[in-house]
């Protein structure tokens, strides 16, 4: 590096003489960490080489096309020198980037790939603009996200992760693991080197929201998102997602593939249940012609409305006083409903607009989740990370006292919290607050219900590998209150796609 530290990196390349282009990834965990953390994640053996190192590329599948694979530890970490700077100003990045490209395998042209931490760095270092830099594929990166994840609430995985990584780690291949990395600032406007992003509508409590962000955010004219449901792993290594990766690469990397630049910018992969999906292709996001609608609250019927409710009731719910548990018992939510009288696919962001009193606090933690019925009644749940097979259509969460939106930053993809000041309230005192639910894609057919499910707790399991817990420093006691009918207009907005436009966009028609 410029300052003489030495970063250390497993090199695979092909096995004849010339100049290639580079693939390369920066890990926080150690090169040499074998891949089968990920097996363990839904990823078959068969889709990944021996020679795969965690979260990052497979050299078995890239190196065989002509690709020189390069994994490097990062600062710190692994075998690589030098004290843990964090993502700082990006400078080792760019440092190794330029290093690359100027080995006398190499072509000139550097591509970044990897999964979670192998992704964030990407967004630090485009904006750096290491001139070999020619494309990113950022597969689920958080860092880009610009305000608190859930709404406020703070959460232990980061530090539970850290600790359960110095478990795993061989003692004699790793330095320390110290309690923080030191944060740095990121303009994503100066991000412009072509982008493929990877956005998986079952990361929402960790990588989701700001891959979506950043993808709106840089400043890139070749730049696409690819939406999915499954493992964030399982989709990295899969054929399809591979396929993907490669065409981008081979477009801008090597030159030989421009099919990329004739792909509509969107991957959309919509949900009817945990095994059937579709896939269409979208020109933006959100999807062009979404008909924002807002479902209005009863809390007298538990009903979900198109219709302004003007009878004023109430409904309230057991707060769990932050002890978690699973699963919650019927006082501890409140449920509302409606059934879909035709197909109706919601694709984007959901905003929860409640009017809610803590009876016995002067603050409350509120989970919202999104879930689907089929027409029997029964819940049709879907994939994820941690879950499988368990995981709702959406969530979304906030902490009352930070429930200031800052409205001249919002956008219809990004509810925009202002984290300045707490605002807690008496008591019995009635206050609105708005709740983002994350970006999805799911499909009710006619005759299956939405179900919205307001509670103190999560409605989701935990992750034993991670033990994620947000209630470890909850706000709540007591009963809290959900408001409803004439001035207490509580209402659910989802994103209604047209039928007229899917039929469109199915057949491949321009609009």
């Amino acid at each position: 590096m410029r300052d003489g530290v030495i970063l250390r990196a497993n090199v695979y390349r092909p096995d004849k003489r010339g100049k290639y282009p580079v693939i390369m990834s920066f890990s926080t965990f150690h090169k040499d960490l074998p891949g089968w953390w990920g097996k363990q994640a839904f990823v078959q053996p068969w889709q990944m080489s021996d020679a795969t190192a965690w979260e990052a590329a497979d050299p078995g599948f890239w190196v065989p096309y002509g690709y020189v694979m390069i994994l490097v530890d990062q600062r710190g970490y692994g075998m690589s020198e030098g004290a843990r700077l964090g993502v700082r100003e990006g400078e080792d990045f760019y440092d190794g980037v330029e290093w690359a490209a100027a080995q006398p395998w190499c072509d000139g042209n550097v591509g970044m790939t990897g999964v979670s931490g192998l992704a964030n760095c990407q967004y630090y270092t485009a904006q750096q603009k290491p001139p070999h830099l020619k494309a990113i594929a950022v597969w689920e990166g958080s860092a880009a996200d610009p305000t608190e994840r859930f709404g406020g609430i703070p959460e232990t995985y980061t530090q539970s992760r850290i600790r359960k990584r110095d478990a795993v780690l061989d003692q004699s291949l790793r330095q320390s693991i110290p309690s923080a990395r030191i944060p740095a600032k990121l303009d994503l406007s100066k991000i412009t080197v072509p982008a493929l992003m990877c956005g998986d509508w079952m990361d929402a409590e960790l990588h989701l929201r700001g891959t979506v962000y950043a993808w709106k955010a840089i400043s890139s004219e070749h730049k696409w998102l690819y939406t999915h449901g499954r493992s964030k792993w399982k989709e990295y290594y899969s054929e399809e997602g591979k396929t993907f990766q490669k065409m981008f690469f081979d477009c801008f990397l090597k030159g030989i593939d421009s099919r990329i630049l004739d792909t509509p910018r969107v991957r959309l992969e919509v949900r009817e249940n945990i095994n059937k999906y579709h896939v269409r292709y979208e020109d933006d996001w959100p999807i062009p012609d979404t008909r924002h609608t807002k479902l209005y609250l009863d809390a007298t019927k538990g009903t979900l409305n198109p219709d302004k409710v003007q009878r004023v009731g109430s409904i309230s719910y057991k707060s769990g006083n932050g002890a978690y548990h699973y699963p919650l018992a019927k006082d501890e939510q409140a449920v509302f409903e409606i059934k879909f009288a035709e197909d109706t696919e919601l694709t984007g962001v959901m905003r929860l607009k409640l009017w809610v009193s803590p009876k016995e606090a002067d603050n409350m933690d509120i989970f919202a989740t999104i879930q689907k019925l089929d027409s029997d009644g029964n819940p049709v749940n879907f994939d994820s990370w941690y879950n499988p097979g368990k995981f709702p259509a959406g969530l979304g969460w906030l902490r009352l006292s930070w429930r200031e939106v800052d409205e001249e930053k919002t956008t219809p993809w990004y509810l925009w919290y202002k984290f300045k000041a707490e605002q807690k309230v008496a008591p019995g005192e009635i206050v609105p607050c708005m709740i983002e639910i994350y970006p999805a894609s799911t499909l009710w057919r006619k005759g299956e219900k939405l179900r919205l499910v307001v509670s103190g707790l999560s409605t989701t399991d935990r992750d034993p590998l991670t033990g994620w817990r947000y209630e470890d420093h909850s706000v709540n006691k007591g009963m809290h209150v959900i408001h409803t009918g004439e001035n207490y207009d509580s209402y659910l907005e989802v994103p209604v796609i047209p039928a007229e436009h899917r039929s469109a966009r199915s057949r491949g028609a321009k609009k």
